[in-house]
């Protein structure tokens, strides 16, 4: 059990540019995210999410998955590669690997995912292109607990964006990836604080001891990100 007075050891995984991580990098620098990134892991070595870590001082490995001949030695090299790092929390920030069930429950109610839609919609890859495609209203982001149904688990929280007439799949997934810049330090906040939990045996999140029945909005009216972290309402 971590105590929640201490920073909270985390690893963040990562396949590409890493904008995710860099908001929980500056979310801990600002003293708003009490967290220790013990480490940053990708399965792509070309990742510029490796560099982002380099330049906070965090260390910054590969893990190649073609450099295994199947998903479940790619899995378990990772564990082990993880658990090295002894975190309390597993945060995948845009990794685009699929994971294996022994995975998943090794680490389950203490691994995260962001997903750039609103979940249940639109699970999956090339979300903001089958938004448009849709003729959704809006869309969104969405943080949930990670389990073996993919993109499936139990949603944390939402924020959302309209869906504006001129939007192409660039300028929608660069409002979408505001929120999301927004939205990940608040969840991981909340689970560093002991607040936020997943009831394994009904498959529900539970937020400081209510077990929640639909997702928290975490829209502002501007659709801005916000500097605080508030209460959910």
């Amino acid at each position: 059990m971590h105590d929640a007075s201490a920073p909270l050891p985390i690893v963040v995984l990562i396949s590409g540019s890493g904008s995710n991580l860099q908001a929980i990098i500056d979310a801990a620098a600002r003293k708003e995210l009490s967290v220790e990134i013990r480490a940053v892991i990708s399965n792509n070595p070309s990742a510029f999410g490796l560099e982002r870590a380099r330049r906070a001082g965090i260390p910054a490995l590969a893990l190649d998955h073609k450099a295994f001949p199947d998903r479940d030695v790619f899995d378990t090299a990772l564990q082990t590669m993880i658990d090295r790092f002894e975190p309390a929390l597993v945060v995948l920030a845009g990794f685009m690997r699929i994971l294996g069930p022994g995975f998943v429950t090794h680490y389950l109610g203490r691994m995260l995912n962001i997903h750039p839609s609103l979940l249940p919609a639109f699970a999956g890859l090339d979300t903001h292109n089958r938004a448009l495609e849709a003729g959704m209203r809006e869309h969104g982001a969405s943080v949930h607990f990670v389990t073996n149904e993919l993109d499936g688990g139990p949603v944390i929280v939402q924020a959302r964006v309209p869906i504006l007439p001129d939007d192409n799949v660039k300028t929608l997934a660069q409002r979408v990836l505001v929120q999301e810049h927004h939205i990940y330090p608040v969840v991981i906040h909340w689970f560093a604080e002991g607040r936020l939990q997943l009831d394994q045996e009904h498959n529900q999140v539970v937020l400081d001891g209510t077990p929640l029945t639909s997702p928290v909005d975490y829209t502002d009216a501007d659709n801005n990100p916000q500097t605080t972290y508030p209460d959910p309402q």
